[in-house]
């Protein structure tokens, strides 16, 4: 319990780095996906997620998630994850990003143009639908698509995200091996943040993954 509280105060003073940086010049630095908890707090947190079946796809819609809403003036949240996890992001009066480079840390790839970088939702949508958000309203979908404050949304390569998907880790990892152990944490991180659930394969990934986090 001391580990996670160590962990939360921390994560409370990057949330207010973020609500700086809003006031900032309109050229930032990178920052990169709000850190997740330690491996050994993540395998407490996994411990404790409820394993079943996935849901059925039954009434899921993206439109049941609104996403990319207004977070800061004319910011919208992919507009924001842009300038985040950029380096030396430049945007205009409307809040687009209109030169920077982005490391995707899936597969290591650099971009220089904000029209090659997808905002990636760690946990997908529709992940989400099945192990349980199908249960939620409105309002914590709307939250739970538009989280800056816990390691939900990441720029990464159009490629990647699309080949992500909505699978979980069983069925897909990142290209790049040496991001296992941040993946395994950040999307474990959010299941138990959120209550929602993992299948047995899902489960036995993350374990995996985790232990990379000691290599």
């Amino acid at each position: 319990m001391i580990r996670r509280n160590r962990w939360h105060r921390a994560t409370i003073a990057a949330t207010a780095a973020l609500c700086l940086w809003s006031t900032a010049a309109r050229t930032t630095v990178r920052r990169d996906l709000p850190e997740p908890p330690p491996a050994s707090v993540a395998r407490e947190e996994l411990a404790e997620l409820v394993v079943e079946a996935p849901h059925s796809m039954d009434g899921y819609s993206r439109a049941k998630f609104p996403h990319w809403i207004k977070q800061m003036g004319t910011c919208d949240t992919r507009e924001v994850v842009l300038s985040r996890d950029g380096g030396n992001v430049r945007t205009d009066s409307e809040c687009r990003a209109v030169s920077g480079t982005w490391t995707s840390a899936y597969d290591g790839k650099v971009l220089g143009a904000a029209s090659q970088v997808d905002i990636d939702h760690m946990v997908p949508l529709a992940n989400a639908w099945r192990s349980g958000a199908d249960g939620w309203d409105t309002g914590k979908r709307k939250a739970f698509a538009n989280d800056l404050t816990n390691p939900q949304l990441i720029a990464v390569s159009a490629g990647s995200n699309r080949s992500k998907g909505d699978q979980s880790p069983d069925q897909w990892q990142p290209p790049l091996a040496s991001y296992w152990c941040t993946y395994a944490r950040a999307w474990t991180h959010v299941k138990h943040l959120y209550r929602l659930r993992v299948t047995q394969p899902e489960q036995a990934a993350l374990v995996n993954m985790l232990d990379t986090c000691d290599r």
